[in-house]
């Protein structure tokens, strides 16, 4: 007669798999030097759901005792502001907003993580009637002012043999997209979550995506250059951490929506589809980006500072060439 196998209840499941992510980080993570205090290493970001893993390594208390503090902004312009005038050390921003903030000067930044890659979480929609992204030609279409928007509307207007020209541009920020689109005042919009999801519901369709230039949008995790080597350790627990977090959510999504929910001010139900988008890359996946002798994220930055210089969204070159610190995505010593 076979054995019956024993198996624990399920409710009990995320605790020991949260159990072995603490002693993983631990055993991964380096050792604090007892003698020499390591200083504060300030984070900032806005809610997005690409950096949520970070406060989920909060929740689970994954920083440990490494001293790691995040700040919690409204906007990304705030964050930006905070990295530039040196209230914090680190910030997660786009890519090209890591960039804009390179334009000030004795800012120097270096990218020690890729967080997320949007394929899909980027998007034009269009009002019903307009069935391609050629009937666009001579419409309004709502964007904000950042690269972002750039990247996305330049990508879909070549694709349909079209240039900015033959449209008619209304710059505003994503919080008036949703306002934009109910008065009737623009024709299509380059929007994103949590905004997509509800312009798609006032009848809105979708037109492209990032999901067709995958790899070219992304949010990262930046730290001042003049004081990377100051927080070094801290850095890694942090980049440690975020991957223990990451692996969590993996195994655990259900209680991890539960723990991002309230940032996300969403029901803990509608925390999953905010990702269908977003691409998380693991470590693995990280040093493809930002390791070896021409790091991908590299070249990926050159092309979106150009990008931004011809647009007008910086005024003068940026130099990208040393943005990369792969250092922290290497495997951890055992």
């Amino acid at each position: 007669m076979p054995t019956a196998k024993r198996s624990l209840p399920a409710k009990l499941r995320p605790l020991l798999t949260l159990a072995g992510l603490i002693a993983l980080f631990y055993l991964t993570a380096f050792s604090w030097v007892a003698t020499a205090p390591q200083p504060l290493l300030r984070v900032a970001t806005n809610v997005w759901p690409g950096y949520e893993t970070l406060y989920l390594a909060r929740s689970l208390g994954l920083f440990g005792s490494a001293p790691i503090r995040l700040v919690e902004m409204t906007s990304a312009s705030q964050v930006s502001h905070a990295l530039q005038n040196g209230a914090v050390e680190a910030a997660a921003l786009t890519l090209d907003e890591a960039i804009a903030a390179m334009q000030q000067d004795g800012v120097d930044l270096r990218v020690v993580l890729v967080l997320d890659s949007s394929e899909g979480a980027d998007t034009l929609l269009a009002r019903d009637g307009i069935d391609t992204v050629a009937g666009l030609r001579g419409k309004r279409i709502g964007v904000e002012n950042t690269a972002t928007g750039a990247v996305l509307l330049d990508a879909a207007l070549q694709s349909a043999g079209l240039d900015i020209g033959q449209v008619s541009i209304a710059p505003m920020t994503v919080n008036d997209h949703l306002a934009a689109w109910q008065q009737g005042g623009i024709d299509a919009v380059v929007t994103f979550e949590p905004f997509r999801s509800r312009i798609l519901a006032a009848g809105a369709r979708e037109l492209f995506s990032s999901r067709q230039i995958p790899g070219r949008i992304l949010d990262v995790l930046v730290v001042r250059a003049d004081v990377l080597a100051a927080h070094r350790e801290a850095l890694r627990s942090l980049v440690a951490a975020h991957f223990a977090a990451l692996a969590y959510f993996s195994a655990n999504p259900s209680d991890a929506a539960q723990r991002m929910a309230p940032r996300l001010g969403v029901a803990a139900d509608r925390v999953l589809p905010l990702f269908e988008g977003l691409k998380l890359p693991d470590r693995s996946a990280n040093r493809e980006w930002l390791a070896g002798a021409a790091p991908e994220l590299t070249r990926v930055a050159a092309e979106l500072a150009q990008l931004m210089l011809q647009h007008r969204l910086i005024v003068n070159p940026v130099a990208t060439a040393n943005i990369v610190a792969a250092e922290f995505v290497a495997e951890p010593q055992r």
